[in-house]
């Protein structure tokens, strides 16, 4: 599966990051993908998923 930090985003005080992951439907065995933005320190625990 491919997994991918797209951007990373800077306010202020915190650090965020949009990530990009391809989950495949168990059902139809297609791939479909899942962005979300996280703060950054959380990317390593949501990747592991």
């Amino acid at each position: 599966m491919a997994k991918k930090v797209v951007a990373t985003l800077q306010t202020k005080s915190k650090r965020y990051t949009k990530v990009i992951r391809a989950v495949k439907n168990p059902k139809t065995g297609a791939y479909t993908f899942e962005e979300k933005i996280l703060n950054a320190d959380l990317v390593k625990d949501y990747l592991k998923k």
